[in-house]
């Protein structure tokens, strides 16, 4: 008669599992890759022949440079500097040219509208509030999305994406988040949504929640132009024009370098307080490079990226003009109620370094940043329409 073996628990194997876990190196699992995939090279190599000695095929030999440990972030910076630069520097003159056919059409008419006799309100709530609203929303961010999302899409359809998620994973791994983090970021380079929505490959309900919670920090892709609008107003405005372009470039790439250095903190803070827990390991499977599809570029870059951003731009924009506008031009006592707004703000805007009238800027285009200075400067001369400088105010 055989001995009765003895009953084992569900809890005595996780004890066991638990205990043979602290004997494991910390890389054990990327060990464990790596002798799956040597295994495998091993077995093809007994069942495939060659002729000569095989090359590294053209994939393999860029990936050896683009993910090199040394080189990888680099590239990757340079790249970004490359593409904002091209972004800035090629948005100048179409800016500039759409501004002024929109802006005519603005002073057409609001003569119309003076000649016929309408009320000055309506000329100037029509025209100068809403339609001056929309035409600096699109002057300012059509020409550098249409300039920025082509490239963003190339690199994209190119297979670049990945590879940055692949430089990024020591970074995540070392905060204590899950690796296919460096994934949802990449992916929140061009939708936060998106990202957000492909943080469901995380396995991990802990480190799926810290993805959410810092995706908002990778800036996406239709913050960008904005991005480069302030970098070009507040910081290159004060370098000579040479290197203007060069210094908003530069300006933009490290707000992204710096998105990311947030997303590592906030993510190493996390995981180490309120959602302490152990980091989990995963494998990337690089895809091959391929050639990018022009016409699946276009489509995605300019219907779907760009005339998409612009519409919920213009949604968002002719409200803010509207309001703005009316409190430029709505006088209680002997002051609008602009200048009455930012006063009370005032204080608020002194602690924090400001004043009430940017405050106030700030909080009227909070749907439209591209009008903030426009504001700042309407509140400041008292024009009581958004204007860029002493020449706007010379108009009216």
């Amino acid at each position: 008669m055989s001995a009765k073996s003895p009953t084992i628990s569900p809890s005595d194997v996780i004890a066991r599992a638990d205990a043979l876990r602290r004997d494991l190196s910390g890389n054990f699992r990327d060990q464990l890759v790596e002798a799956m995939y040597a295994e495998a090279e091993t077995i093809a190599k007994r069942a495939v022949t060659a002729k000569g000695q095989r090359r590294l095929d053209w994939d393999q030999r860029l990936d050896r440079l683009i993910t090199s440990p040394i080189f990888g972030l680099p590239i990757m910076l340079l790249l970004l500097s490359i593409v904002f630069w091209l972004t800035i520097t090629g948005a100048n003159v179409p800016s500039q040219m759409i501004a002024d056919a929109l802006f005519w059409i603005e002073e057409q008419a609001a003569n119309l509208f003076t000649a016929i006799g309408l009320p000055w309100w309506i000329t100037g709530f029509v025209w100068h509030g809403v339609w001056r609203g929309l035409a600096w929303v699109v002057s300012v961010m059509l020409p550098p999305m249409a300039i920025f999302f082509p490239f963003f899409t190339i690199l994209e359809d190119l297979g670049y994406l990945p590879r940055v998620a692949f430089n990024l994973d020591w970074l995540f791994k070392k905060a204590g988040a899950h690796g296919k983090q460096a994934l949802t970021m990449t992916m929140g380079f061009g939708c936060n949504a998106a990202g957000i929505i492909a943080t469901r490959i995380i396995d991990s309900p802990r480190e799926r929640l810290i993805a959410i919670l810092t995706n908002n920090f990778a800036p996406c892709n239709g913050r960008f132009p904005t991005l480069i609008m302030l970098a070009t107003v507040f910081v290159a405005a004060a370098f000579p024009p040479a290197v203007a372009s060069v210094v908003a470039a530069g300006s933009v790439v490290m707000l992204v370098v710096i998105g990311i250095l947030f997303t590592l903190i906030v993510s190493a803070f996390l995981s180490r307080t309120l959602l302490k827990g152990e980091a989990s390991a995963f494998t990337l499977e690089l895809p091959p490079y391929r050639r990018p599809n022009i016409k699946r570029i276009l489509y995605t870059s300019i219907i779907d990226r760009t005339i998409f951003v612009l519409w919920r731009a213009i949604q968002t924009a002719a409200p803010a003009g509207a309001v703005i506008w009316l409190l430029g031009n709505i006088v209680v006592g002997d002051q609008s109620l602009a200048v009455h707004f930012a006063n009370v703000l005032n204080p608020l805007g002194v602690a924090i370094g400001l004043d009430g009238v940017i405050l106030l800027a700030y909080v009227i285009a909070i749907p439209a940043n591209e009008i903030v200075v426009p504001t700042m400067m309407m509140v400041y001369m008292g024009t009581g329409v958004m204007t860029d400088g002493p020449e706007g105010a010379a108009l009216y």
